[in-house]
């Protein structure tokens, strides 16, 4: 039973008891009824604020919850910036077509960053762009795929 339903159930008793509201004693117990009644929706509506605040602080606590993974590195891979999925540890390996005997060579990030090698097959010098960023190897599959 609810406060409210508690001084709804005094409220029919005073009215039952017919206590006459023109006497001193009517009059107190008039109003200390109509008190705890005004009291009762002032609960009832605290109550209600404390539910909602108390989801919005869920709310807030599962996001601060995600940016906390973000900052301290402990993130699922939907926050990851490359497409790729590799450790940061292992090397990236990639392949290069030479131009002259179109032979396929694998380098790895650090020989690509030296800007240009020699091809082993032919001794062409193959020159690295690396102004743009590197796309990930199933892009490049995708762009086969619609040239077919």
């Amino acid at each position: 039973m609810t406060i409210s339903e508690k001084v709804a159930y005094l409220k029919g008793l005073a009215e039952g008891m017919e206590l006459d509201t023109e006497t001193k004693e009517g009059k107190l117990f008039s109003t200390i009824i109509d008190i705890l009644e005004d009291l009762a929706l002032d609960i009832e509506d605290l109550e209600e604020n404390a539910l909602d605040l108390g989801e919005e602080i869920d709310e807030i606590s599962d996001d601060l919850a995600e940016v906390e993974d973000i900052v301290y590195g402990e993130y699922d891979d939907d926050y990851d910036d490359c497409c790729c999925d590799h450790d940061d540890d292992e090397p990236i390996f990639f392949e290069v077509c030479c131009p002259a005997c179109e032979n396929e060579i694998t380098i790895d990030e650090d020989v690509l960053e030296l800007g240009a090698i020699k091809c082993p097959n032919c001794g062409e010098t193959l020159e690295f762009d690396l102004d743009s960023e590197y796309e990930c190897e199933y892009e490049d599959d995708e762009e086969d795929e619609d040239e077919e």
